[in-house]
Formats: C-alpha cells, sequence, structure tokens
C-alpha cells in the first residue's frame, strides 16, 4: 500500500566490482577491434554433429550480451574461424557481428584484410583464441587473451587468461575488460539496472 506522503526510496548507486591489474587495462585502452575465433572461445570446443551431418553450437548468453555491449562502447567484434555453419551464421547475425571470415584456415589474411578494411593496425587490435591456428593473430595483437582451457602455447603468449570456461562466459571477461579500460563499464552497468 502507497500512502500519500511516501517519498520514493532512492537507488543504491551500483559501484562495479571487477578489477583489472593496472598494466593490463593501459595494454587494453587503445583496442578498437576484436578478433574472436569460435571453437573454444565462444564455444565450449566440442564439436557437435546432428545425423543430418550438420554442424550444432552451444553459446553463452553473457558472452552474447558481453560483444553486444562493446558494439556499444565502438569496439568492433570480428570473427575468424577455420569452420563455419548455419547455426554460426545466424548467432553472429543475432549479435549484430558484422565482420567475419569463416571457413578459413589461414587467418592471418583474414584479419588483415579486416583490419585493412576499417583502417585499423594491429596495435588496436586484440585476439582471443584457444589453439594453433589462432597464433598469427596471437603474436600480433596488441592485446592477446586466451580462455583458461586453452593450448599451451597460446597461453604463453596471453596477456590475459580468463577464469571462465570457453563458451561459459570467457569472452564475456574480456568484453568486461576492454569495457573498463574505455570507460564504458561503470556507465553501462547503471543503465542496465535502472
Amino acid at each position: 500500500m502507497t500512502f500519500p506522503n511516501d517519498a520514493p526510496t532512492p537507488l543504491p548507486v551500483l559501484r562495479p566490482t571487477l578489477t583489472f591489474a593496472p598494466e593490463l587495462l593501459l595494454r587494453a585502452q587503445p583496442v578498437r577491434l576484436v578478433f574472436f575465433d569460435v571453437d573454444g572461445v565462444l564455444t565450449d570446443g566440442g564439436l557437435y554433429f546432428s545425423e543430418a551431418g550438420e554442424s550444432i553450437k552451444r553459446f553463452h548468453s553473457l558472452d552474447g550480451h558481453g560483444i553486444k555491449l562493446l558494439q556499444r562502447a565502438g569496439i568492433t567484434p570480428a570473427v575468424v574461424s577455420g569452420r563455419d555453419s548455419p547455426a554460426l551464421r545466424t548467432r553472429l547475425h543475432a549479435l549484430g557481428v558484422q565482420h567475419l571470415q569463416l571457413g578459413t584456415e589461414d587467418k592471418y589474411p583474414a584479419a588483415q584484410a579486416i583490419l585493412d578494411r576499417l583502417g585499423l593496425g594491429w596495435s588496436a587490435a586484440a585476439a582471443m583464441g584457444d589453439d594453433w591456428p589462432d597464433l598469427p593473430l596471437l603474436r600480433r595483437a596488441h592485446l592477446a587473451c586466451a580462455p583458461v582451457q586453452a593450448h599451451s602455447e597460446v597461453l604463453r603468449l596471453a596477456h590475459f587468461v580468463t577464469q571462465r570456461q570457453p563458451g561459459a562466459g570467457a569472452a564475456r571477461e574480456l568484453c568486461d575488460l576492454l569495457l573498463v579500460a574505455s570507460g564504458c563499464y561503470a556507465r553501462e552497468l547503471e543503465a542496465a539496472a535502472r
């Protein structure tokens, strides 16, 4: 029941709980584009096939929302993957990912072409991968990232290794890092809680 003299209770201020090392935030600040691998990054890395031979993928909503937040912050997500499937295309379309190269085994030229189209260099790029095909991007990217389950050679190159598993919020951790580094995280958090 509401009484005429009742004033609305002010909402508590949301203060971000995430913290990152200062040197990691400095490294992440110039990033304007992020290359994501799919299998082992945006998915758990398992390959699922229906009886008809169709590829079935499982994506996590945390990762998807993080990609949408990146776009709102002016950071472009791009996907470069060795595989292609209708399920993957459907998910990327739903997320509004416009820059993608699917079904390519040689990821470096595909990524370079995306950078060239956008007028960016590797100094403005982050990359997240989990296995050897991702090494050319991780070696060149200003910010190299890997999910915790990545191959040891990938982990060795990574500036940032997630705590969450691939396909279960690992990509969101990278998104959050970039949002904090860009100064957009607190604003987006407050807007979400209104």
